[in-house]
Parts: structure tokens; sequence; C-alpha cells
């Protein structure tokens, strides 16, 4: 069975090693084409693309795979096409043409979260569980008829990074056990009940803002929600300040301070009054600074006291 595998960044990698190490034919990688990454802003390969040329397997790059790119992967004669955060819909000359079709491994329980942060929104949202969702490819944003599900648990602990090495590694196990199950007939694909969808849109730049009336735990999971990426921020004293990691202190304590006023100061935390209840943050990043344990930054010479307050930042 020849397999052509589309994906681009770190989620998708676990998929296609898995597999290459069970011996399925993978002919070529589609990923997105090189982008400008970090600081220096310097050409970098995706993460799918740098796993493929490690494993020998021909990649293309169209920049938009509508106008340049059909041709090429109709050309490969493609049995079943894979696609994990590829980035693209695909088009329905491209959908129609594998004999077991294209199919999608998407990090969420659809029909919730549909879209390109479903694990961040997810977190953000306070939900218990998410899951991988293994779905047929359709000419519209993740709606296509699900084949296979698997739940995974968000604990107390998990942020972004944890929750997606998890569903990474939960999506490649499903892939392998799917696909058997494919090629041989025994699944029976489940239309999405488009009453009960959601969407997942990628983060902007005002959802990494911390609005210190919201609940202390809305604003807990909102924080790990956004790490280690894009990651959440306030304003103190006129400058950025970024916020790596919390815990909520008190849910329900009587407000007196205005929401994100200093209420103390120490080496365990900075605890902050919030719309409702006290957040403590752990672990902050000062601007042009790296990220560092609350109990460091306070060591810097910083005069943080009680009192002082963290500031909104209104949308422009």
């Amino acid at each position: 069975m020849r397999i052509v595998f589309m994906g681009t960044p770190d989620f998708a990698v676990p998929c296609l090693r898995n597999l290459v190490e069970n011996h399925y034919d993978v002919v070529a990688v589609v990923t997105q084409p090189d982008r400008p990454r970090g600081r220096k802003k310097e050409l970098a390969a995706p993460p799918v693309k740098e796993a493929a040329v490690a494993l020998g397997i021909p990649v293309y790059q169209p920049e938009k795979l509508r106008e340049n790119g059909v041709d090429d992967i109709l050309q490969l004669q493609p049995d079943l096409i894979v696609t994990a955060a590829y980035g693209q819909i695909l088009p329905k000359e491209i959908i129609d043409y594998p004999k077991y079709g294209c199919i999608n491994v998407h990090a969420s329980l659809l029909p919730n979260y549909r879209g390109g942060a479903p694990i961040h929104k997810s977190i953000i949202d306070g939900e218990k569980e998410t899951g991988v969702t293994i779905m047929y490819m359709v000419e519209k944003l993740d709606a296509g008829d699900m084949l296979s599900q698997v739940r995974v648990p968000i604990e107390e602990g998990d942020n972004v990074g944890t929750m997606h090495d998890k569903l990474s590694g939960a999506g490649s196990q499903l892939l392998l056990e799917t696909i058997p199950r494919l090629v041989a007939g025994e699944l029976i694909p489940v239309p999405q009940d488009e009453s009960l969808v959601t969407f997942a849109w990628n983060i902007k730049r005002e959802d990494e803002a911390l609005y210190w009336n919201k609940t202390a735990r809305q604003l807990f999971n909102q924080i790990r929600g956004l790490c280690p990426w894009p990651v959440a921020y306030t304003r103190f004293q006129g400058q950025v300040m970024k916020v790596w990691n919390s815990i909520v202190l008190e849910e329900t304590n009587s407000k007196d301070k205005e929401a994100g006023t200093i209420l103390v100061v120490s080496a365990e935390g900075i605890d902050v009054q919030t719309g409702q209840g006290i957040l403590r943050l752990l672990e902050v990043q000062p601007a042009g600074k790296k990220a560092m344990k609350v109990s460091d930054y306070l060591r810097g010479n910083v005069q943080v006291q009680p009192g002082m307050v963290f500031e909104s930042e209104l949308p422009k």
C-alpha cells in the first residue's frame, strides 16, 4: 500500500515515524515550505521535513497545494493519504483519488474543537479531557466522517506542552490501530453532529492577554493553555510581563481590592486578586529577560510590593 503523508509541526512527527517503523510504504511527504524562524529570521525546515529527510523519504513543499501541488501528488499514485496538522485544506482532486481515502489525525474529540488550536482551547476552556479523532478528509475544516477516537484526560498540572506530547503519542498509536481496520473494511464512518460543533481558531495576540477581572480558575486555565507557547502576558509598571506558571490559591475570597492588585509577595509566589479568587504567580518573564521563578525575579533588585497592580491590556 502506497501512502503519502502530509503534516508540518512536531505533533505530526510520531505519526510519520510510526508508519515507517511499522513497515508502511510512505512514498512521499508533503509539508509546508521552509519559513523564517527565531529572532534572526533564518529560514528553517518544518519538523516533518526534518524527520522525512532523516528517514530518506522524498519531500514536497508547495506554497499552495491547490495551485501547484495536485499533479505531483496524483503522480505518486497513493492508495492512502494520511494528514496530521498539515495546515491546508486538501482539494477535491486529491481527496477523491486514493483507494482508501484521505484520513486526518486531529487533536480533539470531534465535533468539538475543529480548527488549528484544539489543544490550547480545550485547556483554556477548563476541559477535563480531550483526545484524538481520525476522520475522513473533506473540503471543509475538520468536518469529515469519524473513523476512530481515543480519549486522553487533562490533569491539573498539564499545559499545552504536556498535552501536545500526550496527544501526539496517542494519535500515532491510534493511527496504527485504525489503518488495518480501514483497509479490512471493518470501520463504519460516523457523521459529525453539526449541532455539537465548536471551533478552536488559531491563537491571536489578544487571546494571550490576561484580564484580571476573570476568575482565578479562568486565568489559571488561560496561563497553562498558552504555555509554553505563545505564553500569556500582563503589564506591570508599563512593561509587558509574560506569565508561565501559576496556581489557584483561593477561588471564593471576598474581593476588597481592585482586580490585578498584588496582595502578598513572597519566595513562594506573587498572590494577585482576580475578579473572583486569588491567583499565585509562580513563574514570570519580565521584558527582555528569560522566564524565571518568582523567587529569582524578586532577587533581581525588583521592588514589588503589595498594593501594586498588574494591568489588563485592553484590545486596540
